[in-house]
Formats: structure tokens, sequence, C-alpha cells
């Protein structure tokens, strides 16, 4: 089965044009809602986030405190580093469970792991056969974010220094769906690429 990871900065669409390959028969992890799930209440990464950052890092109901533990990552390097010790083996071993589980049911033409930090990991261009990026001007992402969010200009650009810039996104991208445009552009590129990844599913089941 063709494995593909799906990337784009933040305000890119990456979610719609994941969400529209899922309609048309895709298999689908989300990477960052794995992180959602070791982190609500009870979840495998609760106790360590306790012991490395203390009860203050949860919120009431168990769950990990994120916008308090994004502030604190954001000013502090060795937080940030701290973090992520915890937090990425465990996404990668649920990653691999799920994938194992969706490729051993032949149920799916193809998988698509939706990787926001795709490229600053620097592991995942080798885990998966073609790298699919969603693409738009900074300005767009800009105006995204802020009309989503609430969060201002200055806050945005804040986030996006911090992910890879949109040129090393594009300098790994085998695929690139442009969505700078109105929302009805996306289902004739999503429709092209489902095509051409079947294909190329299918031709590697053969061999």
């Amino acid at each position: 089965m063709l494995e593909i990871g799906l990337t784009g900065g933040i305000g890119s669409g990456k979610t719609r044009v994941a969400d529209m390959f899922a309609a048309r028969g895709a298999a689908l992890i989300d990477t960052d809602l794995l992180a959602h799930e070791i982190t609500a209440p009870g979840g495998a990464a609760i106790a360590p986030l306790v012991d490395a950052f203390g009860p203050q890092c949860l919120r009431s109901d168990g769950a990990m405190d994120r916008d308090a533990m994004r502030a604190q990552v954001f000013s502090d390097p060795l937080a940030k580093a701290k973090l992520e010790a915890i937090t990425h083996p465990l996404i990668r071993q649920l990653t691999e469970t799920r994938a194992a589980a969706l490729r051993e049911s032949g149920a799916y033409p193809y998988l698509i792991y939706v990787v926001p930090l795709l490229v600053e990991s620097g592991t995942w261009r080798t885990r998966v056969g073609r790298v699919l990026v969603v693409d738009c001007r900074e300005e767009t992402q800009i105006s995204r974010v802020m009309a989503r969010n609430g969060f201002t200009r200055e806050q945005v650009q804040a986030i996006m220094r911090k992910q890879a810039s949109r040129a090393q996104r594009l300098a790994v991208a085998d695929d690139v769906i442009d969505n700078d445009g109105p929302p009805e552009a996306l289902a004739p590129q999503v429709d092209m690429l489902d095509a051409a990844y079947r294909r190329l599913s299918g031709a590697a089941g053969s061999v």
C-alpha cells in the first residue's frame, strides 16, 4: 500500500484536504489527533508529563493544559525538548500500531499520514513513499489564522517562524496542492491525486 505524508504550514488547509482524501476512501492517520489522544485525561503521556512539569501542566479535567504548555515551550527550548522527548516516541509508537492495522485490513487503496511538522522532524521523508504539500502564500496563511483563531498578525508570524518555511516544504514535495484560491478549486486537484495514488498503490502491490 502506498503511504503518503501530507504536510503544510499553519493555515494552509491540511485538515480540509486530508478530509477530502478520506471521503474518497483513503486511510488517514493524523499525528496531531494522536497527540491530543495521548494528552487527554488518562492518556499515555499524562503521568510522564506530570513527572517532568508538575501537576500545573494539567487542566482541572486531567488533560494536558495545551495553552499553558504551548506558552512554556514557545519561550523555553529546554522545555520544548523535554515535552518532545515524552510525546514524540508515544506518537510514533501509536502511529505505527495504527498503520499496521490499516495495512493488515486491506480495506484502503493508500494511506495518508497528516504530519504538521513533517519537514521539521527530519525522519518522515524516509518513512513514506511520497510527500504531499498543501501550499499557499504566507499572507494567506496569516489572514486565515487571524480569522480562525483570533490571533494577531504578530502572533501568527511568530508561529510561522518556528515552522519550516514555504520554500523548505516545497523542496521536499513530490506533489503539491495549491490552496491559495477558492474552496471549489481543491476538489479537482484532490481527484487527480487520488487517481494517481490509486495507480501507484496498485503498481506497488503487484510487484
